[in-house]
């Protein structure tokens, strides 16, 4: 398992090798889809309409470019012909030791990280209705990440496509410094082992732990309730 946990990072790290777009092996290293012209205006679309919503306050344009944003993820996702396997929703169990592995690893972490700083300040307790809510939106963001952004990334720059898809998941967590950080780390691991197995269910569990842990283990007054981009200049303790 440590070789198996090895060898992911090293995945992570080594993408300069272009590989080619044949047919998926059990590994899931490679896309079946044909490169898709209109994919970079999908993405720029969707991302462009989520940093609107993330930058706007709450109000009529925030609730507009937010139904948009999920409209137009489903709208496109239904023609976009990809697979149900592409999508990473065929294989529930595909790699998921690995991923929980992974995520044993990254949740001590972020005990540790919050057992270290703890002297900058308390962390905010997570109730329950709100845990299995964050839990849910976990695994969207895994959807959003890896069954739209990540796919369409991958017909066009191949593996390159974990560090491309990685990026927009950290820049859409600015200006958080904390989530911004944690988001590429993960997000570069969430992608490879979605590139490598093709299965978003654990990655929203592991995803959604993750999540809850920092909230539950680092200092509010550096997460500002978890939130990102307006939200988290207008916090007010």
């Amino acid at each position: 398992m440590t070789a198996e946990l090895k060898s992911l990072i090293a995945g992570v790290a080594n993408d300069g090798r272009s590989i080619s777009l044949q047919a998926r092996k059990g590994d899931g290293s490679a896309s079946t889809h044909a490169i898709d012209s209109s994919g970079p205006l999908q993405v720029g679309l969707v991302f462009g309409l989520i940093m609107l919503a993330v930058w706007t306050p709450p109000g009529r344009a925030n609730a507009i470019s937010t139904l948009l944003a999920a409209l137009s993820i489903v709208w496109f996702t239904v023609r976009g012909g990809y697979s149900i396997r592409e999508l990473g929703l065929s294989r529930p169990v595909s790699g998921a030791l690995v991923m929980l592995v992974s995520g044993v690893f990254m949740v001590m972490t972020m005990i540790v990280a919050g057992s270290v700083i703890h002297s900058l300040g308390p962390a905010r307790p997570v109730p329950w209705d709100r845990a299995w809510k964050y839990a849910i939106w976990a695994l969207l963001q895994e959807f959003i990440l890896q069954s739209f952004f990540y796919v369409r990334l991958e017909s066009l720059f191949g593996r390159r496509a974990v560090w491309g898809a990685a990026l927009l998941f950290c820049v859409a967590h600015l200006p958080s410094p904390v989530l911004t950080f944690t988001s590429l780390i993960g997000g570069l691991l969430f992608c490879e082992m979605f590139r490598r197995y093709r299965n978003i269910f654990p990655l929203g569990f592991v995803h959604a732990t993750i999540g809850l842990t920092i909230a539950a283990s680092l200092p509010d007054n550096l997460l500002h309730h978890m939130r990102v981009g307006l939200g988290y200049l207008s916090y007010r303790p």
